[in-house]
């Protein structure tokens, strides 16, 4: 069995990180220890000749025995680190097992040219592109997915663990994708639906962001959602824009900004999260939207924790416990080869 030792413990995340406090307590017990061997009044004798006795020289006997008390104190403080109970994703994912069994997360993105509206700046598209890119560098070992849609669904990227990937096919995202125009939202919900995987996994998540109301599409927002809860799927929506936005159109004349009515179909997207379980938001601005994506994070963390879903590897303190091993076997060598306690 091959054993992989890291104990650079700021790459760690902890279980039991409470712990952690007793590290405050290790130079309090080094100056503690020291002083009482200082105060030691010759019980320990040394076990070597006369002749390396006098090589040996008492100020290299003081060296070492402040040593092993420096040793005592890195044993305490790795064991110490062992019982918070680390773990490592890097270390997780470059295992042969999957410790991954928390949440499969498709996020489902409107491209109609409604998203070209610049109340967001510099449009509603390239910063729901640029946060779903924040949302994604937060998550560790979740598999995320990417579905587009406008009078169309296709999927962008399956859901996958390769977070580089996935970011390049969201760059990738534009309002002037070759397919027909409109919003299906029905179509786009299904469409991320069926993305997921239909094994034991428990937690299952779609984030559908969208400016509009379904006009197109052969399923409705209803039916997709009531697909989306028999297969136990969340879906959280995201609705964009105030009240009013304004679009630039191209002409021949060049690019104008005409201001338009919001079309957002606040009613339908509140339906649908309320079918699945989940939540709707609705972002007027940048900084809105971002709050949204931190908060469903918080709440699939608590959904995690109440119904017991394991979305995290198993703790990992053996790197720890044999570095505490290690100064453990030092130390008692040390003291068996240069002293010897008086019986």
């Amino acid at each position: 069995m091959q054993v992989i030792l890291n104990i650079r413990f700021w790459e760690y995340e902890f279980f039991a990180p409470q712990w952690l406090w007793l590290l405050l307590l290790l130079p309090l017990l080094f100056w503690v220890l020291w002083k009482a061997e200082s105060k030691k009044s010759g019980d320990w004798k040394f076990t070597g000749t006369v002749e390396s006795q006098k090589k040996f020289g008492s100020p290299f006997i003081h060296l070492i025995r402040k040593l092993l008390i420096v040793n005592a104190c890195l044993l305490i403080g790795f064991l110490v680190i062992a019982m918070a109970k680390p773990y490592n994703w890097n270390d997780a994912m470059d295992s042969n097992h999957d410790y991954k069994n928390g949440i499969d997360i498709i996020l489902t993105i409107d491209i109609s040219g409604s998203m070209l509206e610049t109340d967001f700046q510099p449009n509603r598209i390239e910063v729901a592109k640029k946060l779903a890119k924040e949302f994604i560098d937060g998550r560790k070992g979740d598999r995320i997915g990417l579905v587009a849609f406008a009078g169309e669904a296709y999927t962008a990227c399956p859901a996958t663990t390769d977070y580089d990937v996935l970011k390049k096919q969201l760059d990738g995202l534009n309002c002037y994708a070759n397919i027909e125009g409109g919003t299906a939202i029905g179509l786009g919900l299904g469409t991320a639906v069926t993305r997921l995987r239909n094994d034991s996994i428990p937690s299952k998540v779609v984030i559908l962001l969208t400016d509009g109301s379904n006009n197109m599409g052969d399923i409705t927002p209803e039916e997709a959602a009531e697909l989306a809860k028999t297969k136990n799927v969340r879906v959280y929506t995201i609705g964009v824009g105030s009240d009013n936005g304004i679009v630039n159109i191209n002409t021949p004349f060049g690019t104008i900004q005409q201001q338009v009515d919001s079309d957002l179909d606040e009613a339908s997207l509140k339906r649908i999260a309320a079918i699945t379980g989940a939540s709707y938001f609705h972002a007027t601005d940048e900084e809105s939207l971002r709050n949204i994506y931190k908060e469903i994070e918080k709440m699939e963390k608590r959904k995690i924790i109440d119904h017991y879903f394991q979305s995290e590897p198993p703790a990992m303190p053996a790197s720890f416990l044999y570095a505490g091993l290690f100064f453990a076997v030092i130390g008692w060598s040390i003291s068996r080869l240069f002293f010897m306690q008086n019986d």
